[in-house]
């Protein structure tokens, strides 16, 4: 199951259209605990105009991932789409679909639902680590990345007795998300094009200002004007960041196989995806990981208004912020596509606007040597290395790379320690 939101899908089409017919292109190159106040759900702030990128298709050009395992619940569960599993050579996670009809969504019937496959799960396949739901309303569900679900919960094994304890109503229980399913905007088109690199948008004085802060950001390493393209060559470190975070199947597995390794990440988290699993938010900083801002949505931000760009940023980073108790320091523009209007907004935000030195397209599925061969071929003191969260691919070899770099001498840290800040 890769349901990838693919970040190579653009803003608006038209909108953006036009903008590109006047731009030049240019391709280049744990302190504080977090808030336990965030266990309640984040209260949302509608944009001022609906937004394009709710519901993002696959892009052309992507390869299927293979198809997840399944498991079969006895009695089955009608309300149960499928129930996927995988693992990382260490432990193994499911993640049950379920969607329900309108006299299904009563909290008390989501609990005991969510109970039945949790507990299903466990008892048709033993070496489960964890189980993970997620519950949607059947008439409104548009895939990951659509309207928010209805229920999510995360349930490791040691835990099963808190969650049956709970969904009897018998105490709390903190890996829940009891959203309801709010709607909070409508996608108005999807569009395709594949993101060829790191793309600025602007005028041709604009442009030349940014050629000369990437040649000095290649020079001298470090933030220049609010853009962070590469750390510094003087110490013996490279960030390791992940985008599109959290996503249900993946983010304990990813998160097992850095704990295992003590390696720390930078995750850019999809403001909308915190929301439905705030409980992987928080085991990211709970774990010495940063959580950064991918938007709200996943939208291209170039050709939208600036009332548009401001709430996918400033949105993202009080629903972060919410849960972890910390604020955003960075931010990756979905597939790198940037312009003046997006930095000034970033700028404004406390944002420093973050790219990439190594992207091995682990998004589309190549396979696992080309993932790996690129992620080595490319590995350097002061890089940023681009994975996905929910790439199977960048899982599979994640550990193998993990050992090139140790054994380099490249030590793999967070867009924080790469910075110096």
């Amino acid at each position: 199951m890769s349901e990838k939101t693919s970040r190579k899908w653009p803003g608006n089409r038209a909108a953006l259209g036009r903008v590109r017919a006047l731009a030049l292109v240019l391709v280049l190159p744990a302190a504080a605990q977090p808030d336990r106040a965030a266990l309640e759900p984040v209260p949302l702030v509608r944009p001022p105009t609906p937004l394009p990128g709710e519901v993002q298709p696959i892009a052309p050009g992507v390869r299927p991932a293979p198809t997840l395992p399944r498991l079969q619940l006895s009695p089955p569960v009608p309300e149960l789409q499928r129930l996927e599993y995988r693992g990382n050579g260490f432990i193994e996670v499911a993640h049950g679909l379920l969607l329900l009809d309108p006299g299904q969504q009563s909290l008390a019937r989501q609990r005991a639902l969510a109970a039945q496959v949790v507990r299903g799960a466990f008892a048709a396949r033993p070496s489960l680590a964890e189980v993970d739901v997620s519950l949607y309303d059947r008439a409104s569900y548009g895939g990951f990345g659509g309207p928010l679900p209805l229920f999510t919960a995360s349930v490791p094994r040691d835990r099963l007795g808190n969650f049956t304890a709970y969904t009897a109503g018998r105490g709390p229980y903190e890996r829940v998300y009891e959203g309801g399913g709010t709607q909070e905007t409508s996608p108005t088109s999807v569009f395709g094009g594949l993101e060829e690199g790191i793309t600025f948008l602007g005028t041709e004085a604009e442009l030349l200002a940014q050629r000369v802060e990437q040649s000095l950001s290649q020079f001298r390493g470090g933030v220049r004007g609010g853009l962070l393209f590469r750390g510094s060559l003087a110490r013996p470190l490279a960030a390791l960041t992940f985008d599109d975070a959290p996503h249900p199947l993946y983010e304990p597995l990813l998160l097992d196989l850095l704990r295992r390794a003590g390696v720390k990440a930078t995750f850019f988290v999809i403001g909308r995806n915190a929301v439905a699993y705030p409980y992987f938010v928080r085991d990211m900083v709970e774990g010495g990981h940063e959580a950064g801002n991918h938007t709200y949505h996943h939208v291209r931000l170039p050709g939208l208004s600036e009332a548009q760009v401001r709430f996918e940023l400033a949105q993202a980073n009080r629903v972060i912020s919410a849960i972890t108790g910390r604020p955003v320091r960075y931010f990756r523009p979905p597939g790198g596509d940037y312009s003046p209007l997006t930095l000034r907004i970033a700028g404004e935000e406390g944002l420093v606007t973050t790219f990439w030195t190594d992207d091995p397209g682990d998004f589309a599925n190549p396979g696992d040597a080309v993932v790996e061969s690129r992620l080595v071929r490319h590995l350097r003191r002061g890089g940023i290395v681009l994975l996905h969260d929910n790439a199977p691919e960048g899982i599979d070899v994640l550990s193998a790379f993990l050992r090139v770099a140790r054994s380099r001498g490249v030590d793999l840290t967070t867009v924080s320690d790469l910075a110096g800040k």
